[in-house]
């Protein structure tokens, strides 16, 4: 199974503009190709290092739409 790569997706995120996201979203090239399996593991992943803090200015939203779980991004200082 491919690694969450928690690096690679702080530095996505400071690119991108404050507001709702997937994780599909920030998780980059790739994606389409993993296996579901491998998605959900992943997506799992990420919801519990949003959960503990490791992506600070991400926040879990509680709420699904468009096909999975949306977050928000509200960088610091803004």
């Amino acid at each position: 199974m491919t690694q969450l790569d928690l690096d690679k997706l702080k530095a996505t995120l400071v690119t991108r503009a404050p507001g709702p996201f997937h994780f599909h979203e920030i998780y980059g090239q790739g994606w389409e190709t993993l296996y579901i399996d491998d998605k959900v593991k992943l997506g799992h992943a990420f919801l519990n290092a949003v959960r503990a803090g490791k992506l600070p200015g991400v926040v879990d939203t509680g709420t699904k739409k468009g096909g999975g779980r949306l977050y928000l991004w509200k960088p610091r200082g803004i």
